[in-house]
């Protein structure tokens, strides 16, 4: 099963920079090597499914952040790794009868560069295979039963196979010869190649795993826990915004009996921070990740689609509101096809005027009502089609962010209160920021 999701969430949620701006995937981005970054991005771009897969990851990394473990590696020993295994051409394979004069010759003046590269390769494996035995041995003395994944056994069952049998009886420091490096490079580059790449793959696992844990206690983040049950909704309590320097937190629950919340507030009362402080939660929990919030729980969904900074498209001639239009028709498109989705819409049809932005704002939203297998997320500031879907719906559950008046100045508290806004301050702010004496002096 795939997990649904497009460029447009990614970039509504910032999951990946769009031009200079933080993203989530760069806040996590600080691995030891590259390949653990390049892995990294992948899991961003394919979140789990299965309650099983999200919350087994979650316990491995939780394993490796109760326990404090450091990464036990020289990263300058993946780079030299990893440019020997690239090298694929079977003329550059070293053989026992090529331990000639000839070759001596060059090794003394230095000369012979492609050997010198093998060599420090391969002596670069052996050194990682020495770690990860240490390492897999700390992790199965620690590791109750639950923890002890799949992931810490395929790793005991790649250094316990026979092809790094030879390799692991090699004692630190020992020097070398021809003969020695020649069998070695047969085994690793050549004959067991995908064995040797698995376990660097493996290890760049172990490295991302160490630094979602250290982000965790870093960020005060919390793990989710993907419940295993037909149908929890979702649960938040403490819930903030992983970019914000001082974020204000909110708890916040979508259950099935009340599967749509009806979100309103004043300009900059914070309904968009809100909004996509769910979403990256929400993305987050599906990747087993630990999340922004102080505690959560979660249905496992099939995908997360929002549209909280919709841009028209001159290229095929959609106006703002068309491309509103077309939007709500691709996420009704996945909905009809028995997704179990969480969708969030950030001022639905603020395109188009308020007549029809009121009209389809209750039709859209009494429809979504009637999905109970999805969970949406409405944000308006038209607070009338609040008070339209209070009379005709029961599972419609109605919050807003409050703004105080001091001194005739707006003061947000960024704090969810049930029930609907009577805030209407754009004139205030208008006003206040002088802007209609400028244009009449």
């Amino acid at each position: 099963m795939i997990f649904y999701s497009d460029k447009q969430t990614t970039e509504d949620l910032g999951i990946f920079t769009k031009g200079r701006g933080k993203c989530v995937y760069e806040l996590f981005n600080r691995t030891h090597t590259h390949g653990a970054s390049d892995l990294l991005r992948d899991m961003f771009l394919t979140p789990l499914c299965t309650s099983e897969e999200i919350n087994s990851r979650s316990s491995i990394i939780s394993l490796f952040e109760a326990n404090n473990i450091e990464f036990p590696y020289d990263t300058e020993l993946f780079d030299a790794a990893e440019f020997y295994l690239s090298n694929t051409d079977s003329r550059s394979r070293l053989s026992r009868h090529e331990d000639n004069l000839e070759r001596k010759f060059k090794s003394i003046t230095g000369t012979d560069v492609n050997y010198k590269q093998i060599k420090k390769g391969i002596e670069s494996i052996l050194e990682i295979l020495r770690k990860t035995d240490n390492l897999v041995t700390t992790l199965i003395s620690i590791a109750d039963k639950e923890h002890c994944s799949s992931f810490i056994k395929e790793l005991q069952q790649i250094l316990d196979s026979p092809e790094f049998e030879e390799a692991k009886k090699i004692k630190p420091k020992t020097r070398l010869n021809y003969a020695t490096i020649a069998d070695l490079d047969k085994t690793l580059r050549f004959k067991n190649i995908q064995t040797t790449k698995r376990l660097l793959s493996l290890i760049y696992y172990t490295d991302i795993y160490i630094t979602v844990a250290r982000i965790k206690r870093e960020h005060n983040f919390s793990f989710a826990k993907a419940s295993t049950e037909q149908s929890t909704g979702i649960k938040i309590t403490g819930l903030f915004h992983p970019l914000l320097e001082n974020p204000i937190p909110n708890s916040v629950e979508i259950t099935p009996e009340g599967n749509v919340i009806f979100l309103t507030g004043a300009n900059m009362a914070g309904k968009s921070t809100f909004m996509k402080s769910l979403g990256i939660a929400a993305y987050l929990a599906h990747m087993g990740f630990p999340v922004p919030a102080k505690e959560m729980t979660f249905d496992v969904l099939e995908g997360i689609f929002t549209t909280i900074n919709l841009p028209d498209n001159m290229c095929m001639g959609y106006s703002h509101f068309y491309a509103e239009v077309m939007r709500v028709k691709k996420v009704s498109e996945k909905i009809g096809k028995s997704r179990k989705l969480l969708v969030i819409f950030d001022e639905l049809f603020r395109g188009t005027n308020v007549k029809d932005a009121y009209d389809a704002t209750v039709a859209v939203t009494k429809a979504f009502a009637t999905i109970s297998n999805s969970f949406f997320v409405i944000s308006t500031h038209i607070i009338e089609a609040g008070d339209t879907l209070k009379e005709q719906c029961d599972n419609i559950r109605f919050l807003y962010l409050p703004t105080e008046m001091k001194d005739n100045t707006p003061v947000y508290s960024y704090k969810l209160q049930k029930g609907i806004t009577a805030d209407r301050h754009g004139m205030l702010i208008i006003r206040n920021e002088r802007i209609p004496d400028i244009l009449n002096q």
